[in-house]
């Protein structure tokens, strides 16, 4: 149930925009002046308000701290050389987004919150989203449980809400991995597949004893046999064997991420063989030594996609080739004409805010 006839828009007094410094952004860390919030109580939506960002106010009994129901989405908006902004794909980011709230035993939230809601905030902060290569407006929807209490059982009451912040790339420099052969992120019935909070705090402290090691990131592996290829750090995991390319099949383990099935589905509208099925580490090292292994590459929303230059595997250790024409760079180059409004949408991604 919804009672949201209307948007609530309650606009700041002062735009923090003319003394933001944008050629300094830190990933995550600048946001614009305004954020959507709509709480579910009774068994039902209330209105939604858009207004100024800012603090929260909860409880230190507030159930998300004690029992994580956390929940987010992960999408960009981008401008055109014209001037006008588009979203990219995100009734996919919608339906991802309910399905992690019914894992989490949380309420679906409505298309006229979720979507309309988005577009509503997307165009009141529009100056935000700058022109340029690699330049966007990262959108974050998220919901959290606010009832108070430490009982433990699902909430009565959540709060979902978005904020937004001005991005430049994600990663950067090289990115070298390491494939996890002891820590898992995810098991077989477990939470793996939606966008949990938990699956990425239980993440920090294996990727922390790989930057001890000097490496960026890890590429996890199965979680009963660690002989399988699944994700690379926050990303989806593509890898390039001879001219074809291969990523991991979705499971309850394994991110239905966006930007896997747009990355899928250029590489098919530019010829390229793709195959989704499992990839055994052994497969991995074998084509190394073969020399028929040409990439390896992370896909996501807030990197894009980010090619791996090398990876270490318990003793072994391989450095990627430097290719002229990478599938990495072909597909980014056609996903960025998407996204940016440089090229034809026929499959229907972009949306105008």
């Amino acid at each position: 149930m919804t009672n949201t006839d209307a948007i609530v828009v309650n606009k700041v007094k002062e735009s923090k925009i003319t003394t933001t410094d944008f050629d300094n952004l830190t990933f995550g860390k600048t946001f614009t002046d305004h954020m959507l919030e709509c709480t579910w109580r009774d068994g039902k939506w209330e209105t939604v308000e858009i207004k100024p960002y800012g603090p929260i106010q909860v409880e230190p009994s507030c159930k998300v701290f004690h029992y994580g129901q956390a929940i987010f989405e992960g999408m960009k908006a981008f401008k055109d050389a014209e001037g006008d902004v588009f979203l990219f794909r995100p009734e996919d980011n919608w339906n991802r987004f309910n399905e992690s709230a019914k894992r989490l035993a949380m309420p679906e939230v409505p298309k006229e919150i979720f979507i309309a809601g988005l577009k509503e905030l997307v165009h009141l902060d529009k100056e935000w989203v700058r022109y340029g290569e690699g330049l966007s407006l990262y959108l974050r929807p998220f919901m959290i449980s606010s009832e108070n209490g430490v009982a433990a059982a699902p909430a009565t009451e959540y709060k979902f809400m978005i904020i937004m912040s001005p991005a430049f790339a994600y990663y950067k420099g090289d990115v070298r991995v390491i494939i996890a052969s002891e820590f898992s992120r995810a098991a077989d019935g477990g939470v793996g597949y939606a966008k949990a909070a938990g699956n990425y705090a239980a993440s920090f402290y294996p990727n922390n004893l790989a930057l001890e090691e000097g490496y960026q990131q890890i590429i996890w592996t199965d979680a009963a046999s660690h002989e399988y290829l699944e994700e690379a750090g926050t990303m989806n995991i593509f890898v390039r064997i001879g001219d074809t390319l291969l990523t991991a099949p979705n499971n309850d383990r394994i991110l239905n991420g966006v930007t896997r099935r747009s990355v899928m589905q250029m590489a098919t509208d530019h010829g390229i063989t793709v195959e989704e099925r499992r990839v055994s580490v052994k497969e991995l090292r074998d084509a190394a030594n073969e020399g028929t292994l040409k990439e390896i590459f992370g896909s996501g929303t807030a990197a894009v996609i980010v090619p791996i230059k090398g990876f270490k595997h318990k003793d072994f250790v391989h450095e990627l080739p430097v290719l002229d024409n990478s599938y990495a760079t072909t597909l980014m180059g056609a996903l960025k004409d998407i996204q940016y409004n440089r090229s034809e949408d026929k499959h229907g991604w972009r949306v105008k805010v």
